[in-house]
C-alpha cells in the first residue's frame, strides 16, 4: 500500500511516503497529525503523542528521511547534520525508528524556525 503523505511547516511544504514498518503504520493511522516544531541543527522534531518501542532502530539516517524518536515520542524530518553529525552525515541525537522519506529535495526545511507549526496529513 502506498502511504502518500505531506509535510507543512509554515510556508514550506513537501510530499513523502511512509514506508511499511510497523511505526509507520501507527503513524498512518494517527493522521492528520499538527503539532509546534522544534529544530535542532538540519532536523526539525516535535512530538506526535505516540509511543512505539525501537524498530530496527539507527542513529544515523540518510538525506530526507523521516523518523520516530522513541525517547521523545517524537517524528523527525532530516535535512542535513545535526549538533551530532560527524561530517555531512544526519544524526539522530539517539537511535529512531526510520518511517519514510521525502519526495524531492529535503534541504526546503531549512527555511523553517523552531515553533513553526508543522503538518502531517494524507496525500
Amino acid at each position: 500500500m502506498a502511504r502518500a503523505i505531506r509535510i507543512t511547516a509554515g510556508s514550506v511544504s513537501a510530499e513523502a511516503r511512509l514506508n511499511e514498518s510497523r511505526t509507520a503504520g501507527a503513524i498512518w493511522d494517527a493522521l492528520p497529525i499538527e503539532a509546534k516544531g522544534q529544530t535542532w541543527g538540519d532536523e526539525i522534531y516535535f512530538d506526535i503523542g505516540l509511543t512505539a518501542g525501537p524498530e530496527a532502530p539507527r542513529e544515523v539516517v540518510d538525506l530526507g528521511d523521516l523518523a520516530y524518536w522513541p525517547p521523545g515520542h517524537a517524528f523527525c524530518i532530516f535535512f542535513g547534520p545535526t549538533p551530532a553529525s560527524r561530517g555531512d552525515e544526519c544524526r539522530a541525537a539517539s537511535a529512531v525508528n526510520v518511517v519514510g522519506k521525502l519526495q524531492g529535495d529535503p534541504t526546503v526545511f531549512k527555511h523553517v524556525r523552531s515553533g513553526t507549526r508543522v503538518t502531517i496529513e494524507r496525500h
